[in-house]
């Protein structure tokens, strides 16, 4: 605020509370460069929500005591702090070899929003919530397949040959098996077959991890396939 819209300001307050009018031309004069001093980056309003005359009048109607400068500047500073804690700082348009000017307009976005002339820019969501994802990812996901590409996937298959097996079958429209428990060595769903390793003694001495389902695994798969198909038609 400059010296005019400060003294606006102390007009309109001592219409609302007289005992911050000063009828004495040197206390005046006084009065006013103070305020001045401390709200002099403190602005009369902003498009988007923010109004001193408002802030004003709130603090005149709930509180007792006379109104300072600081019961105006500590709202605005919590607005700023409000406003810049929902910004994400948006891509900048300039090159981003440009270092310089790659700053510049970030920190001219987070001014003009502190300053509240500019709206904060929200970070956008992948997802919806209620209709799922967005049209335009699931565009892109359909267009990328997996992140992981075909002949990546097959250099690491001798390294996961669980991940394999399990890939293959879904591929040929067999159940993944691996989606229910495993009654035979209790494996959880989502975690592979284990075999068990015999000692000498025909005792079991330790587990090891199979490449490839049980056989009562895949059948089980199979039947809860067969069980959910009716329900989905």
């Amino acid at each position: 605020m400059d010296r005019r819209e400060v003294a606006a300001l102390l007009a309109y307050i001592g219409r609302l509370d007289p005992r911050t009018t000063r009828t004495d031309p040197g206390e005046a004069g006084e009065q006013l460069a103070q305020w001045h001093e401390l709200l002099g980056d403190v602005p009369m309003a902003t498009p988007y929500g923010w109004d001193a005359r408002v802030t004003a009048r709130r603090h005149i109607r709930l509180s007792p005591y006379q109104i300072l400068p600081a019961d105006v500047a500590r709202p605005w500073e919590s607005y700023r702090r409000d406003r810049l804690a929902r910004h994400s700082d948006p891509t900048p348009c300039v090159d981003p070899d440009d270092q310089a000017a790659w700053t510049a307009e970030l920190v001219g976005a987070r001014r003009a929003v502190a300053a509240g002339t500019a709206q904060p820019a929200q970070a956008r969501a992948i997802a919806s919530g209620r209709g799922g994802l967005d049209p335009r990812l699931e565009a892109r996901l359909r267009e990328v397949g997996s992140c992981i590409p075909p002949a990546a996937r097959a250099a690491l298959a001798p390294y996961r040959p669980a991940r394999a097996a399990r890939e293959a079958a879904v591929a040929q429209g067999r159940p993944d098996a691996l989606r229910v428990r495993c009654e035979w060595c209790l494996a959880q769903p989502g975690e592979p077959c284990r075999r068990r390793r015999i000692g000498p003694d025909d005792g079991a001495r330790a587990t090891a991890p199979r490449a490839t389902p049980h056989p009562s695994r895949v059948a089980t798969a199979q039947q809860t396939e067969q069980v959910q198909q009716p329900a989905l038609a």
